[in-house]
């Protein structure tokens, strides 16, 4: 909560609040910040071909300046669906960008969620989350 009521700005502390909530009602794991800015929700381990091994959250977000960052894949055809449907954002590589929570179908982010936490654990089954 320090995080959020350092970063957020107006709405976005409410948008954050929506956000906890439903990342730890599909998780069912309590918040933990990774680093200073991501405030995540489980974990998995990696390791990459090269032998380079970490561990990251399953998910979280993050508090940018105009913009909340949501931590997730959508790489499938079920989840390239899925954003047709969510609403109003932009996507990075794993990152999905909203100004506000109120913009995006609560619904499809929570099936979008779940389909990204079911991915990890089919790539790295050691998942939690």
């Amino acid at each position: 909560m320090e995080y959020i009521d350092a970063r957020a700005k107006g709405e976005q502390k409410e948008d954050c609040a929506v956000l906890m909530r439903l990342l730890g009602s599909v998780t069912g794991q309590e918040p933990v910040m990774w680093g200073p800015s991501i405030v995540g929700y489980g974990s998995y381990r990696y390791s990459y071909q090269s032998g380079r091994r970490g561990e990251s959250c399953a998910t979280g977000f993050a508090i940018r300046a105009k913009e909340i960052v949501l931590y997730l894949t959508a790489e499938s055809p079920q989840q390239k669906e899925l954003l047709e449907q969510l609403g109003q954002y932009r996507m990075g590589a794993s990152c999905l960008y909203f100004k506000r929570i109120t913009d995006l179908d609560l619904g499809v982010l929570e099936q979008l969620i779940r389909c990204t936490l079911l991915e990890l654990q089919r790539q790295h089954p050691e998942t939690n989350g």
